[in-house]
């Protein structure tokens, strides 16, 4: 049985258990997938929520803003702290403690600073993907054999080429797994944010359908949601298989 089958069999087994368990419940609360498909479809129709896109359309905007300011800061920060002994040894551990509190307590401080509309989402997204980049970089650069450095600089290389042909060659790996990670959290940050506090966007809708106990639109708006979610890491993965052809 090949790795499809095998998902497809999971997938129905999964469905089958959530249709049981959904009609043996309360229907205000659990909703069955016979009910969250029809769900679905209206959705999608934009009938339940005629403006889907235009939320839909935001939270991808925040999306990309915020992933690009994480991996511009962290590619920033990583490098000169990775790069500069000194500082990676006084700030690495402070970054590293800063990633460990838990994120939600940053939000509601940023709700303050920058209000309800997309900047607070943009800054958790980028708060959430800063850290990983940033900390990838760090590992990446100890990573690297300082003998091929001392070699490359014997037979007269530059920096620049030290740093294309020998570094970023060396440190790719663990780079393009910090690339995927800080995505995938600058995805839920500002997914989340949207849900703790937001006028638009997907989390909004998602809130919104969750407060009126509309659980099928809401189940629905979920499914839109992940597969979003699922995308962006589909579109990280071909990047990282790419990067690790390009470096084998």
């Amino acid at each position: 049985m090949n790795i499809v089958a095998i998902r497809a069999v999971i997938l129905v087994a999964i469905l089958a258990l959530w249709e049981i368990a959904a009609r043996v419940g309360n229907p205000l609360i659990y909703v069955p997938p016979s009910a969250a498909l029809p769900a679905l479809g209206e959705l999608l129709r934009l009938r339940s929520y005629p403006d889907l896109p235009e939320h839909l359309a935001l939270t991808a905007q925040e999306i990309v803003v915020a992933y690009g300011l994480a991996v511009a800061g962290g590619l920033g920060v990583g490098f000169a702290l990775g790069l500069h002994r000194v500082l990676g040894r006084a700030y690495g551990p402070i970054l590293a403690a800063l990633y460990a509190v838990p994120s939600v307590v940053w939000y509601p401080s940023l709700m303050l600073f920058f209000g309800l509309d997309a900047a607070s989402k943009i800054a958790f997204g980028f708060l959430l993907g800063f850290f990983p980049v940033t900390l990838a970089v760090l590992a990446g650069i100890r990573q690297v054999n300082t003998h091929l450095v001392t070699v490359a600089r014997s037979f007269g290389a530059s920096s620049t080429t030290v740093f294309t042909k020998v570094m970023v060659p060396g440190m790719l790996f663990t780079l393009m797994g910090g690339l995927r990670t800080g995505l995938a959290l600058a995805v839920i940050g500002v997914i989340v944010g949207e849900i703790l506090g937001s006028k638009s966007g997907m989390g909004s809708l998602i809130n919104h359908a969750y407060g009126l106990f509309r659980t099928a639109d809401y189940v629905a708006l979920v499914i839109v949601t992940l597969v979003l979610i699922v995308a962006s890491d589909a579109v990280a993965s071909l990047v990282e298989r790419r990067a690790r052809r390009w470096t084998a």
